[in-house]
């Protein structure tokens, strides 16, 4: 017996509607947090570096950074970190593509 690989897994996983809604609502938060990291990493900064600078916990950086956190970050605490690794928060709407 062959063992799918991941992107199978993914592709049937997603074939079913409620997984596909939860995966979509779910995109935007992990993708939040992957480009936080990104930026963190890209300046050089551990979170404990990055938390003395916010003035704030280790675990606080560790809980915005967490994919798996229950809780959304505010926007100004998504600027402030941004700001604090030499950046700044852009939003940007993207037009939803119509299925038709």
């Amino acid at each position: 017996m062959t063992r799918p690989t991941f992107a199978k897994f993914k592709e049937k996983a997603l074939a079913n509607s409620e997984v596909g809604e939860k995966y979509e609502a779910l995109t935007l938060a992990y993708d939040l947090r992957k480009k936080l990291i990104a930026l963190r990493k890209t300046a050089g900064l551990t979170q404990e570096e990055l938390a003395e600078i916010l003035q704030t916990q280790k675990s606080n950086i560790s809980r915005l950074e967490n994919v798996h956190s229950p809780s959304s970050p505010k926007l100004s605490t998504i600027e402030e970190y941004a700001q604090a690794v030499g950046y700044k928060v852009e939003i940007n709407f993207v037009p939803i593509e119509s299925s038709t």
